[in-house]
């Protein structure tokens, strides 16, 4: 069922608030998909979620540039996919921005050297939460 970015019910906004962990879908050189754990944190007014990962994850590589990938998160009968297209950023304040983010909702982040970002513009959201 498609989810108006614009007009997020409260209890969707929950959802994407609370506690979960996600998987994060993007497409290897093949074309077939490379899934994998993640958690994220997503901000409704810039449409914008945040993903704290490390440079030499497969992840990373497979995005590359810009590819389009989908976030999902499953609880129960509730769950929330939303997809966009992802950058990875090593930029400082960006990094941090994450990891203050990521902090929020789930826990204090390790330390490490080379932390990266991905931001994925969501463009599309589909669920029911």
């Amino acid at each position: 069922m498609a989810i108006d970015l614009h007009e997020l019910s409260d209890d969707v906004l929950a959802f994407l608030r609370q506690r979960h962990l996600a998987t994060l879908t993007a497409p290897r050189p093949d074309g077939t998909p490379h899934v994998a754990p993640v958690c994220f944190t997503y901000e409704p007014d810039t449409r914008l979620a945040r993903i704290i990962t490390f440079r030499s994850a497969r992840r990373v590589a497979f995005i590359g540039d810009g590819a389009r990938v989908a976030l999902c998160q499953v609880d129960g009968a509730r769950w929330l996919t939303l997809e966009g297209h992802a950058v990875v950023t090593d930029e400082a304040d960006r990094v941090a921005e994450a990891e203050r983010r990521f902090a929020e909702r789930y826990r204090p982040p390790r330390e490490r050297d080379d932390r990266v970002a991905v931001e994925v513009t969501v463009d599309r959201l589909m669920g029911r939460a």
